[in-house]
């Protein structure tokens, strides 16, 4: 989820310390598979929880960037000086802190640039002859909801992903790295699944409710119903696919 002000970036950050994002954060690292002694870069660093776990692995060779202001403030407070961290953006050619870095991590950035063609090419550039890409991006059209009225769920479905400029970027990215210069690439589907009343669910609802108001023909008062019904569903579980991609730089 990208933070759109300070009040959704506070809310988006609350969910890193949710279990849902734990057991992915486990995920990430086993796949990652830092060692000591390496460089790695986390682009999209949020609040910092997965910088503090690489760096107990890893030691000083954590950088992290993200572009928001309170992410990157939480991340510093939390890491104190066992990680730098950057308030900055991947876009396009230098963007990105000069490596050599053995791995780099980018986690739910490039399904929300507006261009993420010259991305890949960026993240090649940072880092050494067999380096590890990792990437975790969403497809939101698999986005699930509990309750009744699957054709109201679906419209609401729709008009979050009309606010997310590469909804299935994880099944567009494949042929953007092999451009960019890497290799070995494979996926591996992560589906997120939790309760829709509290906790990651909660605040995906919210988000979700003051984006899709005037889109897809739906009005507030729709918007708001649906979202009382989901909440009504208590511990009944949402869930949407994610995917992890790697692949080595050549």
């Amino acid at each position: 989820m990208l933070p759109t002000d300070a009040a959704s970036a506070r809310r988006v950050a609350g969910t890193y310390d949710t279990a849902e994002a734990a057991v992915e954060r486990e995920r990430t690292l086993a796949l990652l598979a830092a060692r000591p002694g390496e460089r790695v870069l986390v682009v999209g660093s949020g609040p910092g929880q997965l910088l503090s776990e690489l760096a107990d692995v890893v030691g000083p060779g954590v950088h992290g960037i993200d572009p928001d202001p309170v992410m990157v403030t939480l991340a510093r407070r939390r890491c104190h000086t066992r990680a730098v961290v950057e308030q900055r953006a991947l876009h396009g050619p230098g963007s990105l802190p000069d490596g050599p870095f053995d791995a780099v991590a980018c986690l739910q950035v490039l399904e929300f640039l507006p261009d993420p063609g010259p991305a890949p090419a960026e993240l090649r550039r940072v880092l050494r002859p067999g380096g590890r890409l990792l990437v975790l991006d969403t497809d939101w059209t698999s986005l699930h909801w509990p309750g009744p009225g699957q054709d109201r769920h679906h419209r609401i479905r729709d008009a979050w992903c009309s606010t997310v400029p590469r909804p299935r970027l994880p099944h567009e990215l494949g042929p953007m790295l092999r451009a960019a210069g890497f290799t070995d690439e494979w996926s591996e589907r992560a589906p997120m699944r939790g309760p829709a009343s509290h906790g990651y669910g909660a605040t995906l609802r919210e988000m979700v409710a003051a984006a899709a108001p005037g889109r897809c023909g739906l009005s507030r008062a729709d918007v708001d119903a649906w979202a009382a019904a989901v909440a009504a569903c208590g511990d009944e579980p949402f869930s949407v696919d994610r995917w992890f991609l790697g692949a080595t730089a050549a």
